[in-house]
């Protein structure tokens, strides 16, 4: 009777530890304050790690800041980060972690500084292309005169963007910078999401005249592309939107952007990649969550985590 009554009491935290774990990094206010975390067991509900408080600081840049945070884990379980350094820095930040606490020293990727001219280098992300082997570091740079140029730019600080890569084997040595996406707009805020034997980029039409602020998807058969400048009808409503970061959960896409100008969190999702549903009103973030990216862990990990 004893070890009856010692097993039913083990089945529902059984059940409990093995539910899916998700994971938001993100920044709040500027990116000063450094690398911050939420988590959610069902893609609705997020929650602040650590009570809201940083789990790395910024070191490098001129601004020393650490604004879109993107985190990718590699088949080692290694995680690799990278982030926006500063307004007009010309650089990335790169830093990795075996368990999300304990950091690599953090180093600069010189990304557009062979481009005298380069504006920026915005919300850099990590896609891994399995035919080649190679994980992709991608960002938005203006670089004037470079580009087809969009109507009323000047009024956005002169700032027309179009997507540029590196390839690395390592995370130690690099390739030239080379374009990836030049759309006939100006772009930002470029995802990749691979699903079956495609790479879906999920990315933000920047114009501002008329103002556009959606995030639209193009697809190819690898991560490298080519993807077609001929883009989706806007995946979202009728607000700005950016920095949109995709996950799967059960049987739904989700894509999570931030409602910049409205200061808060939506969220669109879909189970085919072409019918969306706005699940704005069903999804809670923390407060002053801005621009980061979702991704699944272990759920021991997890469990790590909220200890803190």
């Amino acid at each position: 009777m004893k070890i009856k009554i010692l097993c039913l009491f083990l089945l529902p935290l059984f059940a409990t530890a093995q539910k899916d774990a998700y994971l938001f990094s993100y920044f709040v206010k500027n990116g000063e304050d450094g690398l911050h975390f939420a988590y959610s067991t069902d893609g609705l509900t997020w929650q602040a790690l650590k009570e809201g408080k940083s789990f790395l600081q910024p070191m490098i840049g001129k601004d020393k800041l650490m604004r879109d945070p993107c985190i990718y884990q590699d088949k080692s379980g290694t995680f690799h980060m990278v982030w926006t350094s500063g307004w007009w820095d010309k650089i990335v930040g790169y830093a990795s972690s075996k368990d999300l606490v304990n950091w690599s020293e953090q180093k600069a990727i010189s990304v557009m500084e062979h481009e005298p001219t380069a504006k920026n280098s915005w919300a850099p992300e990590i896609a891994y292309d399995k035919k080649s082997k190679l994980f992709l570091i991608f960002w938005a740079t203006t670089i004037p005169g470079r580009h087809k140029d969009v109507a009323d730019s000047e009024k956005e600080k002169g700032l027309n963007h179009r997507m540029y890569y590196v390839t690395t084997p390592d995370f130690k040595t690099f390739s030239e910078t080379k374009m990836y996406f030049n759309p006939d707009f100006s772009v930002i805020d470029a995802t990749i999401f691979e699903k079956g034997n495609d790479y879906y980029m999920f990315l933000k039409n920047e114009n501002p005249k008329p103002a556009e602020k959606n995030i639209r998807i193009t697809q190819a058969k690898s991560a490298l592309g080519p993807f077609p400048t001929q883009v989706s009808a806007p995946i979202t409503g009728d607000y700005w939107a950016e920095g949109p970061t995709v996950i799967q959960v059960g049987e739904y896409v989700y894509v999570y952007f931030d409602k910049y100008t409205q200061h808060k969190y939506g969220a669109v999702r879909s189970k085919d990649l072409k019918t969306w549903e706005d699940v704005s009103d069903k999804v809670t973030f923390p407060e002053g969550i801005r621009h980061g990216t979702a991704f699944k862990v272990s759920p021991s990990l997890l469990g790590s985590l909220r200890k803190l």
